[in-house]
């Protein structure tokens, strides 16, 4: 899948890089209207699922409603807004997303509880984000034990939705090990990271480096 960015002033649960990238993209004048309008078309040459990702204040500020209906309108699968808390969704948020069939994906850590993990299971259709760490989004080396029996613990639940691990992912390593027990793994500051040396030329030998 792709997961498509929405820039935010405060984007709290991204680290630097990615910071770095939402603000140059604010500068040079992008709104949610425009993300809207450069992918209205998207889906005449993009077929495979397509995930936006952001905080709730743009959106808010939009109109959930609208802001729904116009990702329906364009193709979107789902969304990725961290900062919406699961109780706000379920009692004023879901019936609008499933209206327009929208997943919304909830993000759990290492400190989530079992009963909290279970309830978020629950309520999703889609995947379950595992933030590999506590921490802000950002390129790791590798990932030590705490990491892997993390993994191995949420795999050992049985949760009917699958895992997509993100947080640190940035290489063959990385992407393996978050891989032995999840179904995938999400790439943001490593790939911002590689566009800004590389450029697009960069992509295809990127993503074959993490795959091997």
């Amino acid at each position: 899948m792709i997961e498509i960015g929405l820039p935010f002033s405060d984007p709290l649960a991204d680290g630097p890089t990615i910071q770095a990238s939402s603000t140059q993209a604010l500068k040079n004048g992008m709104t949610t209207q425009f993300l809207f309008e450069q992918l209205k078309d998207i889906r005449k040459t993009v077929s495979i699922p397509l995930i936006i990702m952001g905080y709730f204040n743009p959106v808010l500020q939009y109109g959930v409603d609208a802001f729904c209906a116009k990702c329906e309108e364009i193709g979107i699968d789902g969304l990725i807004l961290p900062d919406l808390p699961l109780s706000e969704y379920k009692e004023h948020y879901q019936l609008i997303f499933e209206k327009h069939n929208l997943l919304n994906t909830f993000l759990i850590t290492p400190q989530t509880s079992e009963p909290r993990i279970r309830e978020i299971d629950a309520v999703s259709n889609g995947f379950i984000y595992m933030v590999s760490s506590a921490s802000t989004t950002g390129a790791k080396s590798t990932f030590g034990n705490d990491q892997t029996d993390y993994f191995n613990r949420i795999a050992s639940m049985e949760l009917q939705n699958p895992q997509i691990v993100g947080f640190g992912i940035s290489n063959k390593e990385t992407f393996k090990t978050a891989t032995k027990t999840t179904r995938g793994a999400i790439i943001g500051s490593a790939f911002i990271k590689m566009l800004s040396a590389e450029g697009l030329r960069g992509i295809g030998n990127f993503i074959k480096s993490i795959r091997g």
